[in-house]
């Protein structure tokens, strides 16, 4: 991506890794909204933290992907503990956290690490060998990336969803503060790709009512599918009538509302459609596009409100969602999932299709 809007296929050549990297042959990397965001021009992430930043341009985007090693630098392992070697299928995490700051020695979300280095994001051509994102044939991984082993029976195009999935942490993270270990009504606001990983997560843990709201036809036809208990069009009812509907449906509110839209506009009905002491996962607004008003106290406070901030994935729910996605891989349909698959050369077609009704997980592939 040379700039805003402008994207095209370049060569660099392939270092021999240095001890503790990894040569990555890209398999699928999924098109994820930060990228779309990226594509246009909206670039400041991370607002507000010790390393906020404007993205640099040329990059290599893609950081949801899936490949096989084809040359390590010495000992390299697994997160597990385990050595790999050339020939092994891998999900690589999509940050390199420093591992020494206040936040990374305090177990904080990897996100937070001060002096963090993302793939197909941070991580540009001015740094050589230049092969950071994975929307190459050939993908560099630094030493210190997180790196998974993909169960063998797990295909590459459900293994593609490991890094949104892992997103999710917010699920586990909302039960803990209800209580609950099953049942809860559950809405999840905007379900493209990342509200899609969050409808399936609380399906597969047991929630109870399941409500998707998204302004596209197609997706929610999909919601429903993938274990959506209630739809609700956002292009036929104003977001009044959603948080109506969303209170008929549960009596008292949701228990609790991710967020998964990606505009801010949809984060004061998220605060109103969650019931009395419930609460409101926030995880969609990864970029700035700025500020939108809500009312502390009758918004949160004194209706006991929980709000969760996600920025994204934690290194630690790699695996489990990994296995989640293994052991339930025969229920998930992939081709309502994995929607379109298309070659690094049609990679601006790629990010135009992601915007589209039609459209759920949008891939590349190398090989193609």
């Amino acid at each position: 991506m040379r700039a805003p809007g402008e994207i095209g296929v370049e060569r660099f050549e392939v270092p021999d890794p240095e001890p503790g990297a990894v040569v990555l042959r890209v398999g699928l990397s999924g098109v994820c909204g930060t990228d779309k965001h990226t594509f246009r021009g909206e670039t400041v992430q991370y607002a507000g933290t010790p390393h906020e930043r404007r993205l640099s341009y040329p990059l290599i985007c893609g950081h949801e992907n899936v490949g096989v090693i084809e040359a390590v630098g010495g000992d390299v392992r697994a997160y597990d503990g385990t050595p790999l070697a050339p020939g092994d299928r891998i999900v690589p995490g999509a940050n390199v956290p420093c591992g020494s700051c206040w936040y990374c020695a305090n177990d904080e979300p990897y996100y937070l690490c001060e002096h963090l280095e993302d793939y197909g994001n941070s991580l540009n051509v001015s740094r050589s060998p230049a092969l950071f994102g994975g929307w190459a044939e050939v993908m560099y991984l630094l030493p210190g990336t997180p790196l998974f082993r993909v169960p063998h029976e797990l295909e590459d195009e459900l293994a593609v969803l490991t890094e949104p999935m892992a997103v999710t942490h917010g699920v586990e993270a909302a039960r803990r503060v209800l209580g609950v270990t099953a049942g809860e009504s559950v809405v999840v606001l905007g379900v493209g790709p990342l509200g899609l990983c969050h409808l399936l997560k609380s399906r597969l843990v047991g929630c109870g009512d399941l409500i998707a709201i998204d302004r596209f036809a197609s997706r929610l036809e999909s919601a429903a599918e993938l274990g959506a208990t209630l739809t609700l069009n956002a292009s036929e009812l104003d977001p009044d009538e959603l948080v109506a509907r969303v209170h008929e449906r549960t009596t008292r509110g949701a228990d609790v509302v991710h967020d998964c839209s990606g505009v801010p506009a949809t984060f004061g009905p998220a605060l109103r459609m969650v019931r009395p002491g419930g609460v409101v996962v926030e995880s969609g607004d990864f970029v700035d596009l700025g500020a939108v008003e809500i009312n502390p106290n009758r918004d949160i406070c004194t209706r006991s409100v929980t709000v969760i901030g996600i920025g994204g994935e934690r290194a630690t729910a790699y695996a489990p969602s990994l296995d989640l996605l293994a052991a339930n891989r025969a229920s998930l349909p992939v081709d309502r999932i994995v929607t379109h698959r298309l070659p690094l050369e049609r990679a601006a077609e790629a990010l135009e299709i992601s915007q589209q009704d039609s459209a759920m997980k949008v891939v590349l592939d190398p090989r193609l």
